[in-house]
């Protein structure tokens, strides 16, 4: 048998295992982001490679070696893809150097496989495919000494893979709080279970049964960043280190692998646009794709919600219009079921509002409009819905926040509502803006293009020094003792160092807490309570 059919042989072997788990791997799928595609990115990288073994005519082996290690990057999809090509060009190259393949070779196939994963990530993290390959790796290496061929040393590379992807939730905190194994490890596993059985001349065995998830598998964090982004730049003489060093600064998961001649680049970002201009400013772009995370993350839930048919409702569920990826984030963590986008110039219709109460998994429903021109349509949608509703009428995000802390899934809607508005009481709020035209409010006049400071919706300050205009918010809204503030920047993130500061001085039993929301036309929103 020729190399090319030896190596399409197993190339089929490892595709047909993963494709045969591929829904289970995407439903363990929480790290580094809870995007239900892991099963599907190692599939599809897997897929390429099989793809061009089977158009190729190429014989020799050099000529393979380059020809799937290239499929295998031109195909990579996803973080657990990109990594999985870079185990596949480790491999190939100590393969395609050697004469006769012993399990010697094999085991320095899988160190070189493991150490080339381990470069592609530029902050390693253990309990990952990373580890799987790592062990395997070591085990293989151990073995070299055992009078064992080539078929019975994948066998044994196969059971030391299933240790290493058990002990993932002791190595990954993210992975012990939801109860699962590591996505990639399992999915790594499958190939080497495919390539073990191909090797062997059997049958591939029965697909691991899918896991019963919890709650906690299935609930899980969004990405702080929205775009799965990822895309190939060819051009001449390339420099990884420095589209690396240059893309690090819109997001994370960043891997930047391949040649000086071609870079395969992946990168999580709330800005793609930014990161294939620094692929077109050194060479040309190609196979751009771009997927939007949080979308997956809420597909991913509602398919293994599905297989939770038993679940009882809640009593009640809250319905929160927000502004900013920081402030759905806060929202959802504090127990808000449903987030409908909106806010200043971008109300929400009675009909949007609707449709997230009749989503909620809840009874009844409490509605938050964190805006004072959101309340009449949240109330309106209160009549139309088909069940209980109750309005809450928050004027600002941080007036919403502060009403989630009251909020009890356990509870009645009347009953959280009421408890929502008495807390509401002790709560002030303010904020700062840039004032979009001169105005004269409050006695105060302000240019246009100058802050604006409000507290309570009155105009309390103005000018151009931003320090100065947010402390006589903050100093307003502290006229009477307070034991908490909480500051919520916008899109538009200003530097909050020495208003920090001044707060402190003058308010040293304060407790503040600083989040980043993200929201559009306000660059601070200040609450106290």
């Amino acid at each position: 048998m020729s190399d090319l059919e030896i190596v399409r042989n197993l190339a089929r072997g490892a595709l047909d295992s993963l494709e045969r788990n591929r829904q289970r791997i995407d439903d363990l799928n929480v790290y580094p982001v809870p995007d239900g595609d892991t099963g599907t990115n190692l599939t599809l990288t897997a897929r390429s490679v099989v793809d061009q073994l089977e158009q190729t005519t190429t014989e020799d082996r050099p000529g393979l070696v380059k020809e799937v290690t290239r499929a295998a990057l031109m195909g990579a999809r996803g973080n657990s893809g990109v990594i999985l090509s870079q185990i596949i060009r480790g491999a190939a190259e100590t393969l395609g150097s050697e004469g006769e393949i012993d399990t010697n070779v094999v085991a320095r196939a899988f160190r070189s496989a493991s150490d080339a994963a381990y470069r592609a990530v530029r902050k390693p993290v253990e309990g990952t495919i990373l580890s799987v390959i790592r062990e395997i790796a070591e085990e293989a290496e151990a073995r070299t000494a055992d009078d064992l061929d080539k078929a019975a040393l994948l066998k044994e590379l196969v059971h030391r893979g299933e240790l290493a992807v058990e002990r993932t939730p002791e190595q990954l905190e993210v992975l012990r709080e939801a109860g699962v194994v590591d996505a990639g490890g399992a999915g790594l596993l499958e190939i080497v279970r495919g390539l073990a059985a191909t090797a062997a001349g059997e049958p591939l065995p029965e697909p691991v049964q899918r896991e019963e998830l919890t709650i906690d598998a299935i609930h899980q964090e969004l990405s702080p960043y929205r775009y799965c982004t990822a895309f190939m730049i060819e051009g001449d003489e390339l420099d990884a280190d420095s589209i690396e060093a240059e893309l690090e600064q819109l997001g994370d998961s960043l891997l930047v692998v391949g040649d000086p001649e071609a870079l395969k680049v992946h990168v999580h970002t709330d800005e793609p646009g930014r990161a294939l201009e620094v692929g077109t400013r050194v060479g040309v772009i190609d196979r751009v794709e771009i997927a939007n995370m949080h979308e997956q993350t809420a597909q991913r839930t509602d398919r293994l919600l599905e297989a939770v048919p038993d679940a009882p409702p809640s009593a009640s569920g809250v319905v929160a219009v927000v502004a900013g990826e920081g402030n759905r984030r806060l929202f959802e963590s504090l127990g808000a079921a449903r987030i409908v986008e909106g806010g200043q110039t971008m109300n929400p219709s009675a009909a949007d509002l609707v449709a997230a109460i009749e989503a909620t998994p809840a009874e009844e429903v409490v509605v938050l409009p964190n805006n004072s021109n959101v309340i009449l349509s949240a109330e309106q949608a209160a009549d139309l819905a088909t069940k209980p509703v109750e309005v809450v009428p928050t004027d600002s995000i941080p007036a919403g926040l502060a009403a989630m802390v009251a909020f009890s899934p356990d509870r009645p809607a009347d009953e959280n509502a009421q408890e929502m508005r008495e807390l509401l009481e002790s709560v002030k709020t303010g904020e700062v803006t840039i004032a979009s035209r001169d105005v004269q409010m409050n006695g105060l006049d302000v240019r246009k293009g100058a802050w604006l400071g409000l507290a309570e919706g009155k105009a309390v300050a103005g000018g151009s020094d931003f320090e100065e205009v947010a402390a006589a918010v903050a100093e307003q809204l502290l006229a009477e003792p307070r034991g908490i503030m909480t500051l919520l920047t916008g899109a538009d993130e200003p530097d909050l160092e020495g208003l920090l500061k001044r707060i402190e001085e003058r308010h040293p039993d304060l407790e503040l807490d600083v989040h980043s929301g993200g929201q559009p036309h306000y660059p601070l929103l200040l609450s106290a309570e």
